[in-house]
């Protein structure tokens, strides 16, 4: 039995209307920012193509210096050998390969997680959680370095599933663009200034030093939170503070006529304070001056207490 032009005609659209809703429902939901699969070879399966840029994890927020934020939402291309590289920063990385066979790779080499910081510098954006490669997941590693454009220069594999790119942009071209104390909110610049008071001290160790950072960091959205805690010691955090000199010297007067009151109520009971006591007495007086040189002498000569204000001056990028 045949068909007449006209039902022939009508199949074929129905046909065509199931094929627009199956590729249509096959490819909701993949990530906001992926440039289509290549077309390269005639046998391509753009639904397979595109269940593998299907995202493991979101993205991290936009964090890091406010500047680099006009990068969000934007991506950056390179081709290099039989691949194209597509970068989009705060993002994803994605890899497309330029071949003629059937199953040419196009999959996900990173998500945009978090920064990688030393030295008070942001040395580079994390893309974790890309696609299976063997065992693991691929990860890649953004550096940035200053340049008249912003374009993605070089892409490599220094070891198997971890990727580096080199990203050149203006943006970082100034001498502070990458500093890390200048972009934390003032309570977070105050909890650094603290950590770094009280490892000036003596108080904490650098492994406490650097869990204090962080925390710091973590708060701040530069790092991914493993919800571990430092907290500076009691004496860093309740420690009295001087303002100025003239406070200072008031402060000391006051504890010296305690001292005074202390050792004439003893006197009046007929207790002995010399031998035990007087060694007491010496380790107040110690601690006393150790603290007053600590932080008045940086006001009156600047010989104690330089060195912080010469770390923080160096943490906000100040000139000198």
């Amino acid at each position: 039995m045949g068909f007449s032009n006209k039902e022939i005609h009508r199949l074929i659209l129905v046909f065509t209307m199931c094929i627009c809703l199956f590729v249509n429902n096959g490819l909701a939901g993949k990530m906001k920012i992926v440039e289509a699969p290549n077309t390269f070879g005639i046998n391509n399966n753009i639904l397979a193509q595109g269940n593998r840029m299907q995202a493991r994890v979101l993205p991290s927020p936009v964090s890091g210096p406010a500047h680099l934020h006009r990068l969000a939402g934007k991506c950056f291309s390179l081709t290099e050998s039989t691949y194209r590289y597509e970068l989009c920063p705060f993002h994803n990385i994605t890899q497309h390969e330029q071949s003629f066979r059937w199953n040419a790779y196009s999959g996900i080499l990173g998500i945009w997680q978090e920064w990688e910081i030393a030295n008070n510098t942001f040395k580079g954006m994390w893309m974790r959680d890309g696609d299976t490669c063997g065992t693991r997941n691929r990860e890649a590693k953004v550096i940035l370095v200053c340049s008249t454009q912003s374009k993605l220069a070089q892409v490599s594999e220094p070891s198997t599933c971890v990727y580096s790119l080199m990203f050149e942009t203006p943006l970082v071209c100034h001498p502070h663009s990458l500093l890390v104390y200048p972009t934390l909110s003032e309570t977070l610049q105050k909890r650094w200034d603290d950590a770094e008071q009280a490892r000036y001290e003596g108080l904490i160790t650098e492994q406490g030093y650097g869990n204090l950072l962080r925390d710091i960091f973590e708060d701040a959205g530069f790092l991914k939170s493993h919800k571990v805690k430092e907290k500076l010691p009691e004496a860093a955090v309740q420690g009295e503070t001087h303002s100025s000199l003239e406070k200072c010297n008031e402060d000391f007067q006051k504890q010296q006529e305690e001292i005074e009151r202390l050792r004439a109520l003893l006197t009046h009971h007929n207790i002995p304070f010399h031998s035990q006591t007087g060694n007491a007495e010496q380790l107040i007086q110690k601690d006393l001056c150790r603290h007053r040189c600590l932080i008045c002498c940086s006001v009156t000569d600047g010989t104690k207490g330089a060195g912080t204000t010469t770390m923080l001056q160096h943490l906000r990028g100040d000139a000198g």
